[in-house]
């Protein structure tokens, strides 16, 4: 999914290269790298037509198990999209536009989602003045069992959250669809001991203040990794703490993803925070502008790719995306606009040479596909459905 825009351009200009627009891209693949359907909106019209996918910050898509797509975004935004990407199915929306507009109640669900092999749902919720905000910022980790439908919006068990004590509190603020030992999220109720209290020593500089969470991956039915980090400067944050917490479907956090030191393996260059995970084998996985590494369940580091070697440096010009069902590593070139599928060994231990091969072949792959696609303008082409949402 994109986002594209181009300022400083005539409206009237037809090539998009050049074209003042906005749209959101969701482009569905064949197995063979195919487009069959593609779907655009627009974000913010300017004919006041609203499109029926609900915007917000961080969108991030799942594909739910019956093929329905949610797309997700903060402050707890879903829409669920049909298969085929032709229609909206249903939008839970929040309508918490604070502190651009006054607060009015809607119908949310979770800021980001990702299912488990059994089905159930790991979710990211947000609630209103975490570290003093006057905005919704993500802070509840919770699971939710049953389908998630047009009809049908199960009920989130919190397990986990970030600032244990957001301010301004009110009843307005309760999240009625997330329950915490069978209340509804707000005020006080919240799971505590929060992940920041229990790492509270290794921020010395903030106390890991104003620290953000970021989307959970999904390592197994009963275990999570939970990523949250420190603050970030203007002048860089290279050498903040930063955590991969492993937490359980009970909300324990039993220990995390060793072996990274802060400042050489500092996530916060380029700001490359994803961490993703293979729920089959119970593999995770990061990519950052200093490596790739793998870690199995028990959170020890199997595999570190270092990209000061001249084999891995390709890397750098990719963000991990996801893993998919079968165990492929999907990453993103963040200038070409190519996917790169990395199939991951069993044995993480050769992990560095499937790597290598996979990067070798790139540039032969990308020569491939420009002559089926050619390239116009700098932007690829295809022949697909597009339907407008």
């Amino acid at each position: 999914m994109n986002r594209y825009r181009s300022y400083g351009t005539a409206g009237d200009r037809s090539d998009p290269a050049h074209a003042n627009f906005r749209y959101r891209v969701i482009n569905r693949y064949s197995p063979d790298g195919e487009v069959p359907a593609s779907a655009v909106w627009d974000p913010a019209p300017v004919d006041g037509a609203a499109s029926a996918v609900a915007e917000g910050s961080d969108m991030t898509l799942c594909v739910l198990p019956d093929g329905v797509l949610a797309v997700s975004a903060c402050p707890d935004n879903t829409t669920l999209i049909a298969p085929d990407l032709s229609r909206v199915i249903a939008t839970y929306r929040s309508h918490d536009q604070r502190p651009f507009k006054e607060y009015e109640p809607g119908d949310a669900y979770a800021s980001s989602l990702s299912v488990m092999p059994s089905g159930r749902l790991l979710c990211s919720v947000s609630e209103y003045g975490v570290w003093r905000y006057g905005s919704p910022l993500t802070n509840i980790v919770g699971v939710a069992d049953g389908a998630l439908t047009a009809a049908s919006r199960p009920q989130i068990t919190a397990i986990a959250s970030l600032d244990p004590e957001p301010a301004r509190r009110s009843e307005v603020d309760l999240r009625p669809h997330v329950a915490h030992q069978g209340t509804p999220i707000g005020l006080a109720n919240r799971p505590r001991p929060a992940l920041t209290e229990l790492v509270a020593s290794e921020d010395r500089l903030s106390g890991w203040d104003d620290s953000r969470l970021g989307r959970p991956a999904v390592m197994a039915d009963d275990l999570f990794v939970v990523p949250f980090f420190a603050k970030t400067f203007r002048g860089g944050s290279r050498g903040q703490p930063f955590t991969f917490a492993l937490v359980t479907d009970r909300g324990e956090m039993t220990g995390r993803l060793h072996g990274l030191h802060e400042w050489r393996d500092s996530p916060f260059t380029g700001f490359c925070f994803n961490v993703t995970a293979d729920a089959r084998r119970g593999h995770a996985f990061h990519l950052n502008r200093y490596g790739l590494y793998a870690w199995n369940r028990a959170g020890m580091l199997r595999a570190r790719l270092d990209t000061e070697s001249k084999t891995f440096k390709p890397l750098t010009h990719f963000t991990l995306h996801s893993c998919s069902p079968t165990g492929e590593l999907l990453l993103i070139h963040n200038k070409q606009h190519l996917i790169l599928r990395i199939s991951v060994p069993d044995d993480l231990t050769e992990l560095a040479a499937t790597v290598e091969e996979a990067l070798r072949t790139y540039a032969r792959q990308r020569t491939a596909l420009k002559k089926q696609a050619p390239p116009v303008n700098w932007h690829w082409t295809q022949t697909a459905i597009l339907h407008r949402l």
